[in-house]
């Protein structure tokens, strides 16, 4: 499945500069909307060149960046793992809500680094992109909920999207039989889990984004909604998820009144794609997917000021291993590869078995990996 988004130009980024101290409050003040007027002023008269790109390189560097420690795989081979059969998954720390401000922080476990691993291919680069499932700010060793995986074709100026099954069985370090995917978070935080996800699914990711329940719908209110066709069916279980979010946020956001093609707002949009019981995890993904491409198409709508404008407000919504240069690296690469838009599901249709009890997708791999292979690199 494909669909073409055309003239698609976003950066992602954030803002907010320390002011020095209360003395230099109003002097730091003036001079950044000074600095700020002039960026815009570059932006309009150069659109997408040297204004916008210093512009967003100054804004990226208030992104919540997050330093994960890096491995090489010898030195990964000699590091004694700890036993994660006995673990307890259920003993999140919840004491602190969304309603009460922020957002729930990156898992890093020092004991799980990431494993470096090289480049398939230079023109191609994986990226992360989870949600979590943690019901408050601190509520950090949770599990991870939306997995995608986002290439940047350069090759064939194509942006693909992968949704990784949370609960495929996997092998997972430490676990003495196979266990779910989303569970690998929870058990060693961000490290593990794309150390998971690379050695079993042959992927080489080093690079990841972030978010929780709060800052998805944030980001999705920041572009003024998304639009969605709900069918008849979901509108109940949307709300019920709108009801959750509305306790766990503190907000008081409106139920869905009808079906059809509507604008959401980031609660709604997000207690959509969330729907569960209603069909199966394998239609959730989709409607993840979903989400996304009505996110990206809604950005792509924005004229290059008001994408400029979204970046400064969308500061602290996420958070990620990659710094500046990493950012405005593939934000420009990022540019030239938007114009089209292909999905993937993994483990595909005919790939897999089910488990009944505990639920979970028992994957075909000999089928699988080659499969994954040729459509992000075209070859097997």
């Amino acid at each position: 499945m494909s669909s073409n988004i055309d003239n698609y130009k976003i950066r992602e980024g954030s803002a907010g500069l320390s002011d020095g101290g209360k003395n230099y409050k109003k002097k730091r003040s003036v001079g950044k909307t000074l600095l700020k007027i002039f960026c815009y002023f570059l932006c309009a008269v150069l659109g997408l060149g040297t204004g916008i790109a210093l512009y967003v390189f100054r804004l990226m560097g208030a992104v919540g960046f997050v330093n994960t420690p890096f491995v090489s795989k010898g030195q990964y081979e000699t590091i004694d793992f700890a036993d994660l059969d006995n673990v307890d998954l259920n003993s999140g720390n919840v004491s602190s809500s969304w309603a009460d401000g922020g957002h729930t922080r990156v898992y890093v476990n020092p004991n799980y680094p990431i494993k470096k691993v090289s480049q398939r291919d230079s023109k191609v680069e994986n990226i992360l992109v989870f949600g979590v499932d943690s019901r408050g700010t601190d509520d950090v060793n949770c599990r991870a909920d939306a997995i995608l995986v986002v290439s940047i074709d350069k090759r064939t100026d194509t942006l693909k999207m992968i949704s990784l099954m949370r609960d495929t069985g996997v092998t997972i370090e430490g676990r003495s039989s196979t266990d779910k995917l989303t569970h690998a978070y929870a058990y060693g935080g961000v490290g593990l889990l794309i150390n998971t996800i690379n050695d079993n699914f042959g992927l080489d990711i080093q690079r990841f984004v972030m978010l929780d329940f709060g800052s998805s719908s944030e980001v999705i209110d920041l572009v003024g909604g998304v639009d969605i066709e709900v069918s008849a069916n979901e509108v109940k279980y949307a709300n019920q998820s709108i009801n959750e979010e509305n306790m766990l946020l503190g907000t008081n956001v409106p139920l869905l009144t009808h079906e059809g093609l509507q604008t959401l707002c980031g609660v709604q949009a997000t207690s959509w794609a969330r729907i569960r019981k209603l069909d199966s995890d394998y239609v959730r993904s989709s409607r993840q997917r979903t989400l996304a491409l009505a996110l990206i198409k809604k950005v792509s709508e924005f004229g290059r000021l008001e994408q400029v404008a979204l970046l400064e407000d969308s500061a602290g919504v996420f958070e990620t291993n990659m710094n500046a240069m990493d950012m405005m690296r593939i934000a420009l690469a990022a540019t030239d590869v938007l114009g089209s838009v292909e999905q993937y599901r993994v483990p595909c249709d005919g790939m897999f078995t089910v488990q009944q009890n505990p639920w979970m997708m028992y994957v075909d791999w000999d089928k699988q990996l080659p499969d994954l292979s040729r459509f992000i690199w075209g070859d097997a």
